[in-house]
């Protein structure tokens, strides 16, 4: 990634890394350690903390609240809504060691504020979880999650919008596009 000079780091902030894309914002009271990755035109809120192992995207969004703990990549144009939780230690104990939980969270991804992701989880491409929903196992991509544990609900769009049944395995969105289930994963046609 370039290191690139064209970004907007609040005064308040203490951003250790290098490693920060063009056109990104990191706002007040934000902390990003040394290692920490970050593409850009991304937007870092207030009061965030991102830790070493991580690697932010382009275009993302991180809103007040979060924390990024390492082991947790993050792909392009994901939204992170206020006080989502991460977590990546299966079995924590204080001052104790423990392996390393990876989380990924796909391309253009969206997590409802309040959000908790358990460690070792994959959240697809497009996928979506309602605001509160505890995610405690992998989201399929187009998929939509809700609720305490998180349960499917729906196929979506890129957008966010319901995909309409339209074969056993065809599914459309409002405006006509296709899309094809295949072994629990939703993709574009």
């Amino acid at each position: 990634m370039p290191i690139l000079s064209n970004i907007n780091i609040h005064s308040s902030a203490d951003v250790q890394t290098v490693k920060v894309g063009n056109n990104t914002r990191v706002w007040q009271f934000a902390v990003v350690l040394k290692g920490a990755k970050i593409g850009e035109n991304c937007n870092i809120n207030c009061h965030t903390f991102i830790e070493n192992d991580v690697v932010i995207g382009n275009r993302v969004t991180v809103k007040s609240g979060v924390y990024i703990w390492d082991g947790i990549q993050i792909d392009d144009d994901v939204f992170i809504g206020p006080n989502v939780t991460f977590t990546n230690d299966k079995y924590p104990r204080s001052k104790a060691a423990f392996t390393l939980a990876r989380t990924y969270v796909g391309k253009g991804a969206t997590i409802g504020a309040g959000t908790i992701i358990l460690p070792g989880i994959t959240l697809g491409a497009y996928a979506m979880t309602g605001a509160g929903s505890l995610i405690t196992k992998d989201v399929p991509s187009h998929a939509l999650y809700v609720g305490h544990p998180a349960k499917f609900v729906c196929w979506i769009d890129e957008q966010g919008q319901k995909l309409h049944k339209i074969s056993a395995f065809e599914y459309e969105n409002k405006q006509g596009h296709k899309y094809t289930l295949r072994d629990n994963e939703m993709s574009k046609i």
